[in-house]
């Protein structure tokens, strides 16, 4: 177990690298006039001059690389000269939001779409299993903007003039402050992002449950007398939850990079909305440190979503 890990962990660490050399071929090599498209176009020629100089862009690109690189791991992601920030205070800002809206909505899809699955997969072809597909077809058929707006329409604009405001329109509170707030400013967009999502959970669910279930392993654990509930839980479900916990790393790890349709429409202050501002602006010192930290997150969560297998599915041995 202890070698697995140390050998993801290196294989991690070697994406990431090749990731941070590839942003910075892009970002560093490519463009003709790297200062001035790292300070952006309000800048002053004395300011391009002085950029140029703090990041070393007249020297040899594997030195301008290793300045780069050496940034990166003391945890300088530079500079917004468009926001005259350092680029960590911006990102630390905007992660808080980004997290809050990931990890719940992430609860509600997980709950909701494994549940609903599990219960398609043991009544099929009943009333239940029928409304789970039909489910299923209209979350993955549905873009998560029309879900926003509709949400937005039906739960907050048309209640609040029927004289009931239950619903906050957008904006976001921080658990510090006030966790009830925070719940309640962040429910509509959990609901919109967890009636999309899972959708495919179910479907994944639904399917495996079906393979799982017909095992010899599965026919044997209920020839013994074992309840029908410690056979469907302990036995048939690890055993089904692999692609489903394959898809939940994959679906986070992308959220926490920043759920950019989410955020825009209910007005989240988060990495996604701080993204598509950025790009707008030209404010690439933001955008390359968006992308590493995307990166970072779609990696760890494919070495903690390895590491779960082996304590879903004791089939599967880590050497």
């Amino acid at each position: 177990m202890l070698r697995y890990l140390i050998r993801r962990l290196l294989s991690g660490v070697l994406v990431l690298w090749l990731i941070s050399l590839f942003t910075f071929g892009i970002f560093f090599v490519a463009p003709n006039n790297v200062a001035r498209q790292i300070c952006g176009r309000l800048c002053s020629a004395q300011q391009v001059q002085l950029v140029s100089q703090q990041l070393g862009l007249d020297q040899p690109l594997q030195v301008q690389y290793w300045h780069f690189l050496d940034r990166l791991v003391h945890g300088n992601l530079g500079y917004s000269y468009y926001n005259s920030e350092p680029v960590a205070k911006l990102l630390s800002n905007a992660l808080p939001p980004t997290l809050s809206l990931a990890l719940g909505a992430s609860v509600l899809w997980l709950i909701g779409g494994v549940s609903l699955g599990v219960l398609s997969a043991l009544r099929p072809r009943t009333l239940l299993d029928r409304g789970g597909t039909i489910f299923a077809l209209i979350g993955v058929s549905m873009p998560s903007f029309l879900i926003g707006i509709l949400l937005l329409n039906v739960l907050f604009f048309r209640l609040t003039v029927a004289g009931l405001a239950w619903f906050p329109p957008s904006g976001y509170v921080g658990i510090t402050d006030d966790p009830l707030e925070w719940a309640h400013h962040l429910l509509l967009p959990w609901f919109a992002l967890a009636f999309i999502t899972a959708a495919t959970y179910v479907r994944l669910t639904r399917s495996q449950m079906l393979e799982v279930l017909g095992e010899d392993y599965i026919r044997t654990a209920r020839s013994k007398g074992l309840p029908k509930r410690r056979v469907t839980v302990r036995h048939a479900l690890r055993a089904a939850l692999t692609p489903a916990v394959t898809q939940f790393g994959i679906d986070l790890a992308g959220l926490l990079g920043g759920a950019i349709v989410t955020e825009r429409i209910f007005g989240l202050p988060g990495l996604g909305q701080l993204a598509v501002i950025s790009v707008t602006r030209e404010d690439q010192p933001v955008v390359i440190a968006t992308v590493l930290l995307a990166a970072v997150f779609i990696v760890v969560a494919n070495i903690v979503v390895d590491l779960l297998y082996a304590v879903l599915d004791p089939r599967v041995r880590l050497s």
